[in-house]
C-alpha cells in the first residue's frame, strides 16, 4: 500500500529537468530514574540559558513527537527542539499493526482512531499492459487473525494528535526553536540554539530529517538517488464504497494507489489517493483545470468507485531514496527520514521510522546513559537491527519500483511469477502479510502487546 512519504519540496522548474543520480556524501537506568522536568542553569551561554536534561529529541515531526513521548514514558527527562512541520496538502499516512501498537503504549490510539479509517484488505493489480495477464492479489488481514492491517490517518491529524500529547506532558520540555549546532563528545553532547540557548544531554535523538545537521556534524556518511517520478497527492471523496480497501493499480509509471478515509458530513465515500508518475505528466496534470482532473483520475481508477471529487489541495513531492552508513555514533542515533527515505510504495515510510523510535528505546532500556561503554554496545545492537530492517525494505521498494517503470520483459515475468505465487500459494500470503504489518525479525517490546479493543471489536 502507498502512503505519503518523501521530500516536501514542491516541484519546481528545476526539478523538472530529471535529476541525476547523487553520489554518496559526508555529511541512569531508567526503572529506578523518578521522572523530572529538565534542569534550567545560570546564564552560561551567548544569549541565552543552559538547560540539561537525559534525552535531546532534534525535529518535531510525527517521528520526532513519537521519540520525545517514548523516552519519557521510560521516565527519561526528555527536551524536544525543532519547529513544527507546515501542513502537508493531501497526505496521510497508513499505520500498520505494529505502529498501532506502538501509538497505544503511548496513549495515542484512541485519538487516532477517532479519526482514522480501518484497512482490512490492500488489494493490488497489474495495470501495466504486460505481455502475459497477472492475477489480481488481495491480502487480508483475517487471513492472519487481524480486525484489520491498520488505519489511514492525515498525517497532519496525526501530528497534532502526538502534540496534544507532548503539551500535556510535564516532563517533555517542548522548544520550539532551531538547532545552530552541535557538540558531541565522550562525555556528553549539547544542541546549541539559534537563539543562543545551549541544551546539554546525555545523549540526542536526530528526528530532523533528510538535512539533518545532527547526522552532519557526526560525520556519518549518505548515500542519495533518485527516480523519474513525482507524487502527486490528494484527498477524494467519490461515490462508490471503498469497503475500508485499498486498492493499488501498479502502472508503468509507478503505483496509483486510493487509501480508505472516514466518512465526513456530505461525503460518506472517502479515499486519499497517491499518485507516481513522471515529471513532465506531474506538470501536465497540475496545470490542468480540476474538473480535467476528476476526470482523468476516475479513468485511472477503472470507473470502479464513480465520480470522484478531489477535496484537498494537492501535494507534490519527487521521488528519491536515502540511506546512511550507520544510524549510530557516539551519543546520537538516527531515526526516521534522517537515516532512511525511499518511494511511498508499501506504506512503509512512517512504520519504518515509528518502529526506529520503538527499537532504540528497546535497545537503550537498561542502560546508564553516562556509561559510554554500556552505551556503545546498546547503539552497536541498534545499528545492526536497523541495517537489516532498513535494508531490506529499501532494496524491497526499490526493486518493486524499478520492476514497474523498467518495460523489460524478464523483469515483468519475474514480478508476474512472484504475483501469482503469493495469490496461489496461502502459506506464502500470509507470511507477507505478517512481515508487512508485524516484522518478526525485529519487534520492540512496545509493538508487541496486541490491543485489546481492537480484537474484541
Amino acid at each position: 500500500m502507498t502512503s505519503g512519504h518523501g521530500s516536501r519540496d514542491s516541484l519546481t522548474q528545476a526539478d523538472i529537468r530529471a535529476a541525476p543520480t547523487l553520489a554518496p556524501r559526508s555529511a541512569g537506568r531508567y526503572n529506578d530514574r523518578k521522572i523530572r522536568s529538565p534542569e534550567m542553569t545560570e546564564q552560561s551561554a551567548p544569549g541565552g540559558a543552559t538547560m540539561k536534561t537525559d534525552i535531546l529529541v532534534a525535529g518535531a515531526g510525527s517521528t520526532g513527537l513519537a521519540a520525545a513521548l517514548a523516552f519519557a514514558r521510560s521516565g527519561l527527562r526528555t527536551a524536544l527542539v525543532g519547529r513544527f512541520p507546515p501542513p502537508l496538502p493531501g497526505r496521510t499516512v497508513a499505520l500498520f499493526e505494529a505502529s498501532v501498537r506502538f501509538l497505544d503504549a503511548l496513549g495515542a490510539l484512541e485519538r487516532v482512531k477517532a479519526l482514522a479509517c480501518p484497512v482490512e484488505a490492500i488489494r493490488m493489480i497489474d495495470d501495466t499492459d504486460q505481455l502475459f495477464p497477472v492475477p489480481e492479489l488481495t491480502l487480508r488481514a483475517s487471513e492472519v487473525g487481524l480486525p484489520a492491517l491498520g488505519v489511514n490517518i492525515s498525517n497532519d491529524e496525526l501530528v497534532g494528535v502526538l502534540l496534544d500529547l507532548v503539551r500535556a506532558k510535564p516532563e517533555i520540555e517542548l522548544i520550539e526553536a532551531d538547532i545552530a549546532d552541535y557538540e558531541l563528545n565522550g562525555a556528553g553532547a549539547a544542541a546549541i540554539l539559534a537563539d543562543g540557548r545551549r541544551v546539554e544531554a546525555d545523549f540526542i535523538v536526530a528526528a530532523d530529517g533528510r538535512n539533518s545537521r545532527a547526522r552532519a556534524v557526526a560525520g556519518i556518511d549518505v548515500k542519495e538517488w533518485t527516480y523519474p517520478q513525482v507524487a502527486l497527492t490528494m484527498m477524494l471523496r467519490h461515490e462508490f464504497p471503498h469497503d475500508n480497501i485499498s486498492t493499488e493499480w501498479h502502472t508503468r509509471s509507478g503505483p496509483f494507489t486510493l487509501v480508505p478515509l472516514p466518512p465526513r458530513e456530505g461525503a460518506p465515500h472517502r479515499s486519499s489517493l497517491v499518485w507516481l508518475m513522471s515529471v513532465a505528466d506531474a506538470r501536465r496534470r497540475l496545470a490542468k483545470p480540476r474538473e480535467e482532473l476528476e476526470y482523468e483520475i476516475e479513468d485511472y481508477a477503472k470507473s470502479e468507485f464513480g465520480a470522484m471529487r478531489i477535496e484537498s489541495d494537492i501535494g507534490q513531492f519527487r521521488m528519491g531514496g536515502m540511506q546512511v552508513s550507520q544510524h549510530a555514533m557516539g551519543r546520537l542515533a538516527l531515526v526516521g527520514e534522517t537515516c532512511h527515505i525511499f518511494p511511498p510504495i508499501g506504506a512503509q515510510g512512517l512504520n519504518l521510522s515509528l518502529r526506529d523510535v520503538a527499537d532504540l528505546e528497546d535497545c537503550l532500556a537498561s542502560v546508564d546513559l553516562r556509561n559510554a561503554r554500556e552505551l556503545s554496545r546498546a547503539l552497536t545492537r541498534y545499528d545492526r537491527h536497523r541495517r537489516a530492517d532498513i535494508g531490506f525494505r529499501t532494496h524491497g521498494v526499490d526493486v518493486l519500483n524499478r520492476s514497474l517503470i523498467i518495460p523489460y520483459l524478464p523483469v515483468d515475468l519475474f514480478r508476474g511469477a512472484s504475483f501469482v505465487a503469493v495469490a496461489a500459494l496461502g502459506p506464502l500470503r500470509r507470511a507477507v502479510i505478517r512481515e508487512g504489518v508485524l516484522p518478526h525479525l525485529i519487534l520492540p517490546r512496545m509493538m508487541r502487546t496486541p490491543v485489546r479493543e481492537a480484537r474484541a471489536g
